[in-house]
């Protein structure tokens, strides 16, 4: 437990936190959950894209082998050196364009062609020419198929990257982060209960020994009162034994002073 959980100090902020980390994990795991699926169903897409692309270019090069053979045969050799020393301006030209896929910026190419320039218009004139100007659309056909493919392959490469690291961090997010801050939170909650029972476990303690206190005071006040009242009374006591002596001797002295008055007489 504690080896899934952070080291933290348990407290009421500290708990807070971890609260808004969950939350923020969560969400965070939730919007990356979607992006990966939105990358995965980019992906496939580009995979089938990929596939057909493949098929095609297959045939087409396969076509421009044959109208390159067409062509060699139809002229009687071979007509590079003729198309080196006549090509003086591209005719096709790749222009690179970006497209944002769920944050993500993928590479597109796209194979421009400029109609205006066609420095092979007189090529084969004197002979071959039906077959140099089929063998010139089919390889135009090809070079568009190549761009296509590499376009493909080059989004393909890097979704599956992302893809990857998206995965990783959704599976972190999941099965580490998650749990690790849930199990925090579970350790700060049981040690904030286990204070408030000691807490509260002080408070009766203290509670109890107040009133044992006051229990113990209040026996004092009333054996002080009884030794009062016992106090009291003794005095009450002594002076009426002391009363009642002097009574007796002031009678004793009256029956003398008759008994004398007797005698005199």
């Amino acid at each position: 437990m504690s080896q899934q959980r952070e080291a933290v100090f348990p407290t009421r902020m500290t708990l807070n936190l971890m609260r808004t980390k969950l939350r923020g994990a969560s969400t965070g795991h939730t919007l990356l959950k979607r992006k990966s699926e939105a990358l995965t169903k980019r992906f496939r897409d580009i995979v089938r894209k990929i596939d057909d692309a493949k098929m095609k270019m297959g045939g087409v090069m396969q076509a421009a082998a044959f109208s390159l053979a067409e062509v060699s045969y139809a002229t009687g050799g071979n007509i590079g050196i003729e198309v080196q020393e006549l090509a003086k301006q591209p005719r096709y030209t790749v222009a690179a364009r970006q497209e944002n896929v769920s944050g993500v910026i993928l590479p597109s190419f796209e194979a421009i062609v400029n109609k205006e320039v066609d420095d092979f218009k007189l090529t084969g004139l004197g002979r071959g020419g039906q077959q140099v100007n089929k063998a010139k659309y089919i390889y135009g056909q090809a070079v568009d198929a190549l761009v296509e493919l590499a376009s493909q392959q080059t989004a393909f490469v890097l979704l599956d990257e992302v893809i990857k690291v998206t995965n990783r961090r959704v599976n972190a997010i999941e099965h580490v982060i998650i749990p690790r801050t849930e199990n925090t939170i579970a350790y700060i909650l049981s040690e904030l209960d286990e204070l408030e029972r000691e807490e509260f476990f002080r408070l009766k303690k203290v509670q109890r020994n107040k009133q044992r206190d006051a229990e113990k005071l209040q026996i004092a006040e009333k054996a002080e009162k009884e030794r009062l009242a016992a106090q009291e009374s003794d005095a009450v006591q002594s002076v009426e034994a002391e009363s009642t002596t002097e009574n007796g001797a002031k009678n004793d002295d009256m029956n003398a002073f008759d008994d004398d008055a007797d005698v005199v007489f």
